[in-house]
């Protein structure tokens, strides 16, 4: 039987969250890289979205990355970053990231891209996105990570992002008033899983 197949970018945060529940749940697959700039028709040919991640087992496609972190952690969550929740915290972190997929994702874009977006500053954009980084610095203030003092799914499927809207202007980032957020996103980047699972590489095996 053939691994799965994982198209994927280094750098997306969607991508990203996908390869860390994968690599933790130590499913082995066939990861492509893929260029933005010129992708496979191997790929557009399982999804018409045109987007990464896309995961191939045996004959099905899973084309959204929270769908590929499910899938992965229904088949091996060996630090309960899903199993810990009970039903009400389950529904409170799907709402935690449904607002970071919905609303700060949309803010962020223009705030990466406010060349490109003109209407307002950047900084306008930049206080769009703090609505989010509040919710996420009241929450740390209180516990180690966003649900309780262990990662859960919402940490894997949030900081991504946070890390995107931290290069965006870094120097800011650092001296910002969300030392809580800041310390839970360098203990993300520093960690072993994550530096493995961001190693540029053209083509490899997760395992």
């Amino acid at each position: 039987m053939s691994l799965p197949v994982l198209y994927s970018f280094r750098r997306c945060p969607y991508a990203i969250r996908a390869r860390m529940a994968l690599f933790n749940s130590d499913i082995e697959v066939n990861v492509h890289e893929v260029s933005l700039k010129n992708k496979p028709r191997a790929m557009l040919d399982l999804s018409s979205k045109g987007t990464v991640p896309v995961l191939l087992v045996d004959d099905n496609v899973i084309d959204e990355s929270l769908d590929i972190i499910l899938w992965a952690l229904a088949k091996n969550d060996p630090d309960n970053w899903c199993s810990q929740y009970s039903e009400t915290e389950k529904q409170y972190a799907m709402q935690l990231i449904r607002q970071n997929d919905e609303e700060f994702k949309a803010w962020l874009d223009k705030y990466k891209y406010a060349d490109r977006h003109t209407e307002f500053s950047q900084e306008y954009y930049r206080q769009n996105c703090e609505n989010f980084l509040q919710i996420l610095e009241t929450t740390l203030q209180s516990n180690t990570h966003l649900m309780s003092e262990n990662i859960t799914l919402a940490d894997i499927a949030i900081f991504p992002f946070i890390r995107q809207f931290a290069m965006v202007d870094k120097n800011w980032f650092d001296h910002c008033i969300y030392p809580a957020v800041r310390y839970w996103l360098n203990s993300f980047l520093d960690s072993a899983l994550f530096i493995r699972v961001m190693a540029k590489t053209a083509e490899t095996k997760i395992h």
